[in-house]
């Protein structure tokens, strides 16, 4: 039995109007239409706004911020030293001592030797506690910045205390809060007993780099460097100083990912289920296709949600007996689940419950939803950050830097390909990086570049069988029942693209 579609049977103004407003179907556009106030609401006077912090209270930041950030100041003119507490993932490190020149710990004034040892020993504590547990690009970053702030505050405040008057000045040795790294690093060597102490202290504080560049090289923090071959446009380096691009990191990212990609293998699963066939699955998938139209979802939501329902049968018809698999009743509750796990897992607004009911025209019950949800999520074993190939297409055409209308075409023939069961188990990488070559050559724009060898990972003789079987796809005939990839991207929003004249295997191979 075929999936419901959408307004499956006919019903006049009135009952569906009281079928909308009582099922509470809900997009996003429409949630910000009914809120009357919105606007208004936006320029009201007592709108809350981000309240900064506190000069006196610390203020903890995210991730690798300000790892120095959790200290506690002294009170007054209080003498005594100053314990900083750096906590990473967990670990509280050895407490980093700021002691004031001159100043009597435990009844002994620490100059000279002793004030060497401390900054040594300070030094290779946070190495031991801290660096040995990193990846080696940030690990020397860490340790930068960690250095980096202490020396920083304390230059600020030695700064401020030379720039004090003359009377101030005799006071200063007694009541200064100079750090042991400022200290260290002064030029001033008759801190040092001997040349030589100055000497030892100070190689070895050179060989941490304490510049303050803010966009330094990639090339200069890891041995082995992301260095794009002669005639390849390096994109990455181009965007360095954009945030939003992440150039530092975009290339890593995308290699992880198709690192992570055996993690997720869908076989002929169908071999091993009864009553359900690959037409089935492609009208589940096209009907998907029009809830993540009508909902207005991302198209990472829609591509999540079809590779949860591959994985789902592909994993649970290997552990399950026969008489437990899916059948073909359950299959567009199945669809239904995969779109409200993939939603909340991608959408900023995501529909609720009661949309998905709705669209499955009452078909199932809130229980048997929940159910399915709860059955998928402990089958795919919780991991939802699977490599999807829409956004390995994002990230091809942007460094290729291919035109809209070319890549929306690429998007056309992916998402065409999605109702093609015979095509579930090939690498999304290898897909994204086909279906860009295939809108290249439709649009006689291009080639396989060099550009698109290293950023992708593949030559063209890799994806050129994959390429083929994506163009096999296009030119199949058109049949209603699953009409809806190609009606959405015939639209003018789309660039028509759908209705572009498809090319021969020979110009692919060409």
């Amino acid at each position: 039995m075929a999936p419901t579609r959408l307004a499956s049977k006919s019903v006049n103004i009135s009952q569906n109007m009281n079928g909308i407003m009582s099922h509470g179907i809900t997009t996003r556009s429409k949630q910000l239409a009914t809120l009357k106030s919105y606007k208004d609401s936006l320029k009201a006077p007592n709108k809350r706004k981000a309240d900064s912090p506190l000069k006196d209270v610390t203020a903890k930041r995210a991730a690798f911020g300000d790892l120095t950030n959790a200290f506690n100041k002294s009170s007054g003119n209080e003498k005594c030293m100053t314990l900083k507490k750096v906590t990473v993932e967990g670990k509280i490190l050895p407490a980093v001592k700021t002691i004031k020149p001159h100043t009597a710990v435990n009844g002994k004034t620490l100059k000279g030797r002793q004030l060497q040892k401390v900054a040594a020993n300070a030094i290779e504590s946070v190495q031991k506690h801290f660096v040995k547990d990193l990846p080696k690009p940030i690990a020397t970053r860490a340790q930068n910045g960690i250095l980096k702030n202490i020396v920083r505050k304390s230059l600020d405040k030695e700064n401020q205390n030379q720039s004090q008057s003359s009377s101030a000045k005799s006071a200063r040795s007694d009541v200064s809060e100079a750090s042991l790294y400022t200290t260290a690093l002064e030029n001033n060597s008759s801190t040092y007993e001997t040349k030589e102490e100055y000497k030892a202290i100070s190689e070895k504080l050179d060989k941490v780099n304490l510049d303050d560049s803010d966009c330094r090289s990639l090339d200069e923090e890891v041995d082995i460097p992301h260095r794009v071959p002669a005639g390849v446009i390096d994109f990455d380096k181009e965007n360095w100083n954009d945030p939003y691009q992440v150039s530092c990191y975009a290339m890593d990212i995308f290699n992880y990912l198709q690192s992570r990609e055996p993690l997720f293998p869908i076989d002929d699963y169908l071999t091993r289920i009864k009553g359900i066939t690959a037409w089935m699955r492609a009208l589940l998938v096209d009907w998907m296709v029009e809830v993540q139209e009508s909902f207005e979802l991302n198209h990472e939501t829609l591509y999540l949600a079809v590779k949860l329902v591959d994985l789902f049968l592909t994993r649970s018809s290997r552990k399950l007996p026969e008489r437990e698999h899916l059948n073909k009743e359950e299959l567009q509750l199945l669809g239904a689940s995969a779109l409200f796990i993939a939603s909340k897992f991608d959408e900023r607004i995501p529909p609720l419950v009661d949309d998905f009911l709705y669209i499955c025209d009452g078909a199932y019950t809130l229980n048997q939803l929940i159910k399915m949800e709860i059955k998928i999520v402990k089958t795919i074993d919780f991991d939802l950050g699977i490599p999807l190939s829409y956004r390995f297409l994002r990230r091809y055409a942007r460094c290729a830097r291919v035109s809209m209308p070319t890549l929306t075409l690429a998007r056309f023939i992916l998402e065409q390909c999605l109702l093609e069961y015979s095509l579930v188990s090939l690498s999304d990488s290898k897909m994204a990086a086909a279906a860009l070559y295939v809108a290249l050559r439709m649009k006689n724009v291009s080639q396989w570049t060099p550009t698109l060898q290293h950023y992708t990972g593949y030559a063209l003789s890799e994806i050129l069988p994959i390429a083929l079987l994506q163009n096999a796809v296009l030119h199949k005939k058109p049949k209603s029942a699953i009409s809806t990839v190609r009606n959405k991207y015939s639209h003018s929003i789309f660039f028509e693209v759908a209705k572009l004249p498809l090319v021969d295997d020979a110009l692919l191979t060409s």
